[in-house]
């Protein structure tokens, strides 16, 4: 099933992470998304407010040059309106694997509703 408003949605994402857009992300992630990873043996949980602020004050990818480091793994729809995408990204020197799980809302408009992500490696290319 392809879909092309997906995968817009999957590079609004990409490019609200590479320019710490927060207009970018109030578009693509729902009001009421959490981020989840347990990388440090226990389950954090980051209200999507608090990722907000995270991105707001941290410097962009863009604003040192970084070349863009990005893949798309996966795309399993889960139906025409619910899907799980997984993503590999480079924000300076972290590469990080994302699962995010989108839906079309209301409007038909796709919208991450959770992000599971985990830092991968630490990469100073």
């Amino acid at each position: 099933m392809k879909n092309q408003d997906l995968l817009q949605a999957i590079e609004l994402y990409l490019d609200m992470i590479y320019y710490c857009d927060v207009e970018k992300l109030d578009t693509i992630f729902h009001p009421a998304s959490s981020l989840f990873d347990a990388d440090e043996g226990k389950i954090f949980v980051d209200p999507i407010a608090n990722f907000r602020h995270d991105v707001a004050n941290r410097p962009s990818p863009a604003s040192v040059n970084q070349k863009r480091e990005e893949e798309i793994i996966l795309i399993d729809y889960l139906s025409p309106l619910s899907a799980m995408v997984k993503l590999r990204l480079r924000a300076h020197d972290n590469i990080f694997v994302d699962h995010l799980s989108f839906v079309k809302d209301e409007n038909q408009e796709w919208k991450i509703v959770a992000k599971v992500w985990h830092l991968e490696s630490i990469s100073k290319a």
